[in-house]
């Protein structure tokens, strides 16, 4: 899996109460790649787009020390690093570019954090009352935060944030549900561990109230999550072919379409914006550096 939502993306949650998704695969569409690295960076694992094609996620220096980015253009690099902790990475970003992910805490607990763009601040982002761990992995243009926290019983549950209040996001029969995406609308996608430890994605439309499953078509075993959604109702996927290894996906007008990197072995999507671009990570030898890119179609 990545390291930005790679090393710090949990599952994802969802299911039940709804209708699974059950449309057949669809022609591919042509999608043009170019790189989309931190200058200097051993890695660069992109986490999200706006519409200016402001770009957040998380990068390795060349000491092997993980950082938070923001990357106007190609060059115009703001370092995220949250004065609470290490490993700071960036998930999601909204069209203010405040930008929302997690950090390692001095008790090795992954917690979420805001990082407001103009005043430069951050503020945790904690989970729920008892909450032991956390990320935020997307905010929309509201503020509204969704991520995911894990209980005293090491549980991992989905979480949307507005304001101050918390609402659990749980996908009925899950073993373990995280919300990765949040558009304009409100409409989120999970992704959620089954009985089976295997992967499955999912949204909700009105706060959890009821979850609808999409999986993408024709994967391996281990199924594939859904990552995030932009305001068009475009969803991109992570999702594992037989040997486990991770590819991209995009659904769109209920139709799956799959990529990868050219001559990549391995290939995740981050996020998706309103026009039609797509930013995530590819590995070109396994165990190898990943590498940042963005892809249009």
């Amino acid at each position: 899996m990545k390291t930005c939502k790679p090393v710090l993306r949990v599952l994802a949650a969802v299911l039940a109460l709804a209708f699974a998704a059950t449309a057949a695969e669809a022609p591919k569409l042509t999608f043009k790649f170019a790189k989309a690295n931190v200058p200097g960076a051993l890695q660069t694992f992109p986490g999200a787009s706006n519409n200016a094609s402001v770009t957040a996620g998380q990068y390795e220096d060349s000491s092997g020390k993980y950082h938070g980015y923001i990357l106007k253009g190609k060059k115009k690099l703001t370092t995220l690093d949250d004065p609470n902790g290490t490993n700071t990475g960036g998930f999601g970003i909204n069209s203010a570019n405040n930008v929302v992910g997690s950090y390692t805490n001095s008790s090795g607990s992954s917690v979420g954090f805001l990082y407001m763009s103009k005043s430069g601040t951050f503020t945790d982002i904690p989970g729920p009352a008892g909450a032991t761990s956390s990320a935020a992995n997307d905010i929309n243009d509201k503020g509204w935060v969704v991520g995911w926290y894990t209980d005293s019983s090491n549980k991992e549950h989905g979480f949307l944030l507005q304001g101050k209040k918390y609402t659990t996001l749980d996908v009925p029969t899950a073993t373990a549900s995280v919300a990765n995406g949040i558009n304009n609308k409100g409409t989120i996608v999970l992704g959620w561990l089954d009985s089976s430890g295997d992967y499955e994605g999912a949204l909700t439309k009105n706060f959890g109230k009821t979850y609808t499953t999409i999986n993408v078509t024709n994967t391996g075993p281990q199924g594939s999550l859904a990552e995030c959604i932009n305001n068009e109702g475009d969803i991109v996927f992570v999702w594992y072919d037989s040997s486990r290894l991770e590819h991209g996906a995009l659904r769109r007008d209920s139709k799956y379409y799959k990529f990868g990197y050219p001559k990549a072995v391995q290939t995740y999507a981050g996020c998706i914006n309103d026009k039609n671009a797509i930013v995530g990570g590819y590995q070109d030898k396994i165990n190898g550096p990943y590498s940042g890119y963005k892809a249009t179609f």
